[in-house]
C-alpha cells in the first residue's frame, strides 16, 4: 500500500509537463524555521509568552508588550547547509555557505502613565524591521548505479501514441521542455509508423547522477503595534509583507555502465529555476500575566496570499561512442500565478523564576493540506489535490530555557516539527538543537546563538505509475551561527 502511494505522489509531483509549479512548491514555501535574533535563536524559539525580542512580531506579536524602552536590533548570521545522500548503494556528500541577516528591527515604546497604581494602558509600542523565515541554501550530490530503468523510459512512455511530428515541430508547445529536446539529442526516437517511441539508453544500465545547488530565502517586512494594560494582559497585532526568492541549478547525468553494443555514451539534462513571490498577512497575539511567575501566550497567523512568478528552462545533451553530440535548448518559461499558505494557531506557556531564569514551551498547529495554487490561465486542479490528499497537519513544539549570571546569560533550546506528509509516503520530521551566550548592561547587549538542525528525506529523481525508481535517502544537516547586536535607550 505505502509503495502504491508513493507511486502516485511522484506521478504528480514529477509531471513531463511545461507547468513547473506543483505541491512540492506550495510544502517549501508553507514551512518556516523562523529565524531571527541570536536570543530567539539560542532559546529554540520557544518565546510566545515571554516577548521583549524583535522576532516575535513574527510569531506573537503580542510580545511586543513587553517593552519598556526603546530599542534597535541587528543580527548578521552564517548558515552552512549540508547534506549526506544514499543511492543503490553510494553515498554523495556536498554543503553550501551563504552569509544572511537574520533580522534588522526598532522597537519605539512610550510610556502612556506615568503613575504604576493608574488603571489602564501603560506602554504603547510600535516596532517595524525584518526578520528571516526561512533558508533554502544547500547543495546535493546524488548518485547510484540503476540496472533496471532510465529517466528516459518515463520520456518513452509519456511520448508513445503521439505523432513524431507534434514532438519534432513542438519547441514552444506543450513538449517544449522535456521531449522535444529529447527528440532533438537523439535520445528519444521512433517507430514512425505506429508512433512508437524507444531510448538508446542499454538494457545494461547506467550511473545516475543530479547535482542540485539551491539558494534565496523567505523574508518579511513587519510593522507591529502593542500595548501593555496595568502589565497583566499585552496584546499586539502586526502587518507583515513576507517576500520569496529561490533559486535552483541541477545537473542530471546518466552514462554507459554496460558497455553493450549500443553506441550510447551519456546524456545530460541541465535545469534552471527561478521563484519569486511577494505577499502579505496579518498576525494577531497576546501575553497574559496572572501572577508574577506564570506567563501564558497565544496567537494567530493568517493565510499569507503571495503573488508568484517563475521562471525556468532545460539543456538537454547527447553523447555517443562513435563521437556524435547533441545540444537543445528548450524555450524560456515563465508564469505567474497565486500561493496561499495555510492558517498557524500558536500557544504558549513561560516560568519566570525570579530574576535568575526561566523555562518556557509553546505549540504551533498548522495544516499544510490546506495550502493552494491558483492562476486565471491554469485551474491547478491535480496540483491541489495532490497538496490535499500528500500532506498533513503539522504538530510543532519549541522548548527553551535561559539562567542569568549577573551581566551575562546562558540559554538553551529545542524545536521539533513531524513530517509533514501523510501515510508515511516521506519522513521530513526535523529536529534542532540550539545554545548561546548574551552579555547585557544598560544601554546595550550582544548575544550569540548556535543552532544545528537535522532531518531525513528521500528524494526521486523520477517515477511514474508504471516506472518506479529507488529513493534517495538524503540527511539533511544544517548549522547556523549568529551574533545580535542591540541597544536600548
Amino acid at each position: 500500500m505505502k509503495k502504491h502511494l508513493i507511486t502516485l505522489f511522484l506521478a504528480t509531483l514529477i509531471p513531463i509537463l511545461a507547468m513547473n509549479q506543483n505541491a512540492v512548491d506550495a510544502l517549501r514555501y508553507s514551512q518556516l524555521f523562523t529565524g531571527g535574533t541570536a536570543r530567539y535563536m539560542a532559546m529554540g524559539g520557544a518565546f510566545g509568552a515571554l516577548g521583549a525580542d524583535f522576532t516575535t512580531l513574527s510569531t506573537n506579536p503580542g510580545g511586543l508588550g513587553v517593552y519598556k524602552s526603546s530599542e534597535f536590533s541587528f543580527t548578521p548570521s552564517v548558515h552552512v547547509g549540508s547534506s549526506t545522500s544514499y543511492y543503490n548503494g553510494y553515498e554523495g556528500k556536498d554543503s553550501r555557505t551563504n552569509f544572511a541577516i537574520g533580522n534588522v528591527g526598532y522597537v519605539f515604546t512610550k510610556r502612556l502613565s506615568s503613575r504604576a497604581n493608574k488603571q489602564g494602558f501603560r506602554y504603547f509600542q510600535f516596532g517595524m524591521g525584518i526578520n528571516r523565515l526561512n533558508d533554502f541554501n544547500r547543495r546535493m550530490l546524488m548518485q547510484g548505479e540503476n540496472t533496471e530503468n532510465s529517466l528516459l523510459d518515463t520520456y518513452v512512455q509519456s511520448a508513445n501514441g503521439i505523432y513524431y511530428k507534434d514532438i519534432e515541430d513542438n519547441r514552444g508547445g506543450l513538449y517544449g521542455f522535456d521531449l522535444y529536446p529529447a527528440w532533438w539529442t537523439y535520445l528519444l526516437d521512433a517507430d514512425t509508423s505506429t508512433s512508437s517511441y524507444f531510448s538508446p539508453v542499454p538494457y545494461g544500465g547506467t550511473l545516475q547522477r543530479k547535482i542540485i545547488d539551491q539558494w534565496g530565502s523567505m523574508n518579511e517586512w513587519t510593522f507591529g503595534f502593542a500595548s501593555n494594560y496595568q502589565d497583566i494582559l499585552y496584546v499586539g497585532m502586526s502587518l507583515n509583507i513576507p517576500w520569496i526568492r529561490y533559486f535552483e541549478r541541477s545537473t542530471y547525468t546518466e552514462t554507459d555502465i554496460a558497455d553493450t553494443i549500443y553506441d550510447f555514451n551519456s546524456f545530460n539534462i541541465y535545469d534552471r529555476m527561478e521563484t519569486r513571490g511577494t505577499g502579505f498577512n496579518f498576525k494577531f497575539g497576546f501575553i497574559l500575566r496572572p501572577v508574577d511567575f506564570l506567563r501564558i501566550g497565544g496567537s494567530v497567523h493568517t493565510p499569507s496570499w503571495f503573488n508568484m512568478r517563475d521562471y525556468w528552462d532545460r539543456t538537454m545533451e547527447s553523447s555517443f561512442d562513435n563521437g556524435d553530440y547533441y545540444s537543445q535548448n528548450s524555450p524560456y518559461g515563465n508564469f505567474r500565478y497565486k500561493l496561499t499558505t495555510p492558517l498557524r494557531l500558536q500557544g504558549s506557556l513561560a516560568f519566570i523564576i525570579g530574576r535568575f531564569g526561566l523555562i518556557s514551551g509553546e505549540y504551533e498547529y498548522v495544516d499544510y493540506s490546506n495550502a493552494r495554487l491558483r492562476s486565471y490561465e491554469y485551474g491547478y486542479f491535480n496540483e491541489n489535490n495532490n497538496i490535499s490528499t500528500s500532506y498533513g497537519k503539522g504538530h510543532n513544539f519549541k522548548a527553551g530555557t535561559e539562567w542569568r549570571s549577573g551581566p551575562f546569560s546562558f540559554r538553551a533550546g529545542y524545536a521539533y516539527q513531524n513530517s509533514p506528509y501523510m501515510n508515511g509516503i516521506n519522513d521530513g520530521a526535523l529536529s534542532a538543537y540550539s545554545g548561546g551566550i548574551g552579555y547585557k548592561n544598560k544601554y546595550y547587549y550582544i548575544d550569540f546563538g548556535y543552532v544545528f538542525t537535522k532531518k531525513t528525506e528521500d528524494y526521486y529523481f523520477y517515477g511514474t505509475e508504471n516506472i518506479q525508481v529507488n529513493p534517495v535517502g538524503n540527511e539533511l544537516i544544517d548549522h547556523r551561527f549568529l551574533v545580535t547586536f542591540g541597544s536600548r535607550f
